[in-house]
């Protein structure tokens, strides 16, 4: 299903110049297809395309906008299962989980059609002291201008629409580039969005070096670099990015907390799911699990029990749990992390085995605060189980941590619910489920070394969007 090769886009049009990135199947390692690759000039005259595009852009009424954002939603749900078989190949996600996806990459276009019709803003009563007497102002949001997104491996579909839509959205010309181990669901979407009316270099789509994605970074021309990925990257970028707002996605170690009076059977099901789905390679996939010490053994055993009947192996079987992780390097690097682990005094309850990129869905215990694997972010299938004895004490845990994107705990407890809410030092804190769950309407991102800004339509439109005041006076005798 996939094609010999695939065209990069440079101001709206498809373009294939080589085809010099292959893309390997990450489960057989095989080459799949490959993909053209930008230099530094053509990601130059993207630029100054989207330059060129900002005042069309900025005149294409709402109603435009969300056409083109309709006609992706209808496209996408046409083209649903060769973007999941495309997804499942280039990152190895599993069929079910490559399905979800594009689900939510449907959702996320549709919500943003929704909201491009909604952009408001208020009016203020300025008349706060007789020296105002007379005036009265307005708010609206306009587009920022153009817009730099590095988007990643993890969602190459989701969080590479989390940055389009809302730019289409708000009109926003945009140069986008994907991760190169897994573009071609973005180069997709580039396709569809060919088939518009959206200005000439209203978007560009292109896989590059990192030679040449250093203007992303720093070229002035850009408003706003958005960038989801690693924390090292991330900061290193806001660094070097200059004037322009930046808003980063970045990493986390995720913490869950169960509760004495969890549902140990819904508690265990879920945190299966949020420790391991794509084989644990998300921020938010839970990391650290924290169980009280009444229901702890019993936590424990289940589950054990339910990570040892994960199945493992070729993503495109719908039975496939747990694929390989996106590089060998990457799952040797997480085998080192857990040995490490181990000769410190934690206890492997199950899992730790590798077989090239494919490593087992692991629990540890008892691992000391100070190791790697509970310190870092592990992007992979590992999770770290401990014990409490006292809420506030599970809290001060979740909190010792350079992360904070968000947290999730298992408890019925209602003024716990809002301790947890005013104390945690996250972006959000879910009860009653892991900290992986998300909807693409609501606001996303973190605190501290977890990033800046907030994803989430209708958030992200406000970071690409600027506050204009207007101020009226009325002259009064």
């Amino acid at each position: 299903m996939l094609q010999d090769t695939y065209p990069f886009y440079l101001a709206n049009e498809a373009a294939s110049p080589n085809a010099d990135l292959a893309v390997t199947d990450k489960f057989t390692g095989e080459v799949a297809t490959h993909v053209a690759m930008a230099d530094a000039k053509t990601i130059d005259r993207a630029i100054a395309a989207a330059v060129e595009a900002t005042e069309p852009m900025r005149r294409m009424p709402p109603y435009a906008r969300q056409a083109v954002l309709a006609h992706c939603v209808e496209r996408f749900t046409e083209r649903a299962e060769e973007l999941a078989y495309s997804l499942c190949v280039e990152a190895g996600k599993p069929i079910k989980d490559s399905r979800g996806e594009v689900s939510r990459l449907i959702d996320t276009f549709r919500v943003a059609a929704e909201e491009s019709v909604r952009m408001t803003g208020e009016v203020l009563n300025l008349e706060i002291s007789p020296r105002a007497r007379g005036y009265r102002g307005m708010t609206q949001r306009v587009p920022i201008g153009p817009c730099s997104f590095i988007s990643p491996f993890n969602f190459p579909l989701n969080l590479a629409a989390h940055k389009v839509a809302p730019a289409i959205a708000v009109g926003c010309p945009f140069v986008l580039k994907p991760a190169s181990r897994t573009p071609i669901g973005a180069l997709v979407i580039g396709e569809v969005l060919a088939e518009t009316d959206l200005p000439t270099g209203a978007f560009s789509i292109l896989p590059c070096r990192r030679d040449g994605a250093d203007l992303f970074t720093t070229d002035d021309r850009f408003n706003l670099l958005s960038f989801t990925g690693s924390p090292a990257v991330g900061w290193d970028l806001k660094a070097r990015a200059g004037k322009k707002k930046v808003v980063l996605e970045l990493g986390g170690n995720a913490a869950c907390i169960v509760d004495e009076d969890a549902d140990l059977d819904d508690a265990v099901s879920r945190l299966v799911t949020g420790a391991f789905y794509q084989s644990g390679q998300s921020c938010i996939g839970v990391q650290r699990i924290l169980a009280h010490e009444a229901i702890y053994d019993d936590l424990k055993t289940q589950l054990v029990a339910a990570t040892k009947q994960l199945k493992s192996g070729d993503p495109k079987l719908p039975e496939t749990f747990i694929g390989p992780m996106i590089a060998e390097g990457e799952a040797e690097r997480l085998e080192a992390w857990i040995a490490q682990a181990v000769d410190a005094g934690g206890k492997l309850l199950c899992g730790g085995n590798r077989e090239g990129a494919m490593l087992e869905a692991t629990l540890l215990e008892d691992v000391p605060s100070d190791q790697t694997v509970c310190t870092h972010e592990a992007f992979g299938p590992v999770a770290v189980l401990s014990r409490f004895s006292d809420f506030d004490e599970a809290l001060a845990q979740v909190n010792d941590s350079v992360f904070g994107l968000q947290a999730g705990i298992f408890t019925k407890d209602i003024y716990r619910i809002q301790r947890a809410w005013d104390q945690l030092e996250v972006g959000g804190v879910v009860i009653g489920d892991v900290p992986s769950w998300r909807v693409d309407n609501m606001p996303y991102g973190g605190v501290k070394d977890s990033g800046l800004g907030r994803e989430g339509i209708r958030y992200a439109m406000e970071d690409m969007t600027e506050l204009r005041l207007l101020a009226i006076r009325t002259p009064v005798d």
